[in-house]
């Protein structure tokens, strides 16, 4: 008997927020956690879409419906769904590097940058960048090349949730980061930068509760489509990426 990675209750959330879909088509309930199935199997192995066990179907129509509901914008979406009651009492901001295969190179010619894939000190790289809430689960993800500094997705971060505390590392050291922490209503708690005129004070006791967001990219990064880019497309990684981020939350 095949292994359900998805238990009843984790189930029971998906569903209704699928059925509520009226531009996605599911045959039935048991035929779709099949495909749900899938995709988590592939999310966890990291396996090509053709080494997909024949018990789940078809790869190539699976495949194709998983593009399909990426550019509907279905896994981030539900993602959202599945965010529910967090703990604003901190959120952190932070960002983590993911080396890219080289079969995730070449979708289109000089295309590199527009599907979240670059050089950095890393190598051939998309850098994740995330929003987690006081226990270390996702409010908010994005992509971009692995060169690209942590502070230029600072803002776009730190809209929607908004905690008492907002923690982040060095990187996020800079006067306008702090002025729209502030103005957002919390209390920036980010170490100053060694070149500073003015040192900065922050509450080093409040910034080691700072390490949820580390626990964060260890967790999904236990699924190796996330550990390692092997997607050419930066829409069809983030929809793993999101798809993870909803199954995290759902455990």
């Amino acid at each position: 008997m095949k292994e359900e990675y998805i238990k009843k209750e984790a189930w029971s959330k998906i569903f209704s927020f699928l059925k509520s879909r009226n531009d996605i088509y599911i045959k039935d309930e048991g035929s779709c956690k099949m495909f749900i199935e899938s995709i988590y199997w592939m999310a966890r192995t990291g396996a090509q879409w053709r080494e997909l066990e024949s018990s789940y179907g078809k790869w190539n129509s699976i495949y194709k419906r998983f593009k399909a509901w990426s550019e509907k914008n279905i896994w981030s979406e539900l993602l959202e769904f599945c965010i529910e009651d967090p703990d604003l009492e901190y959120v952190m901001v932070d960002a983590t590097i993911v080396r890219a295969h080289p079969c995730a190179a070449g979708f289109k010619k000089d295309s590199q940058a527009r599907q979240a894939l670059g050089r950095s000190k890393g190598g051939f790289s998309t850098k994740i960048h995330a929003k987690v809430d006081a226990l270390g689960n996702v409010l908010k993800l994005i992509i971009t090349p692995g060169q690209r500094n942590e502070a230029t997705q600072a803002t776009t971060l730190l809209e929607g949730y908004t905690g008492e505390y907002t923690l982040g590392d060095r990187a996020y050291d800079s006067n306008e980061i702090r002025k729209t922490i502030k103005e957002k209503g919390s209390k920036a708690v980010i170490p100053p930068q060694s070149n500073r005129i003015i040192q900065h004070e922050y509450d080093k006791h409040i910034y080691k509760e700072r390490h949820a967001i580390e626990c964060f990219f260890g967790k999904i990064k236990h699924f190796r489509r996330i550990f390692s880019r092997y997607d050419k497309e930066g829409r069809t990684y983030a929809a793993f990426l999101s798809f993870v981020g909803a199954i995290l939350w759902l455990r």
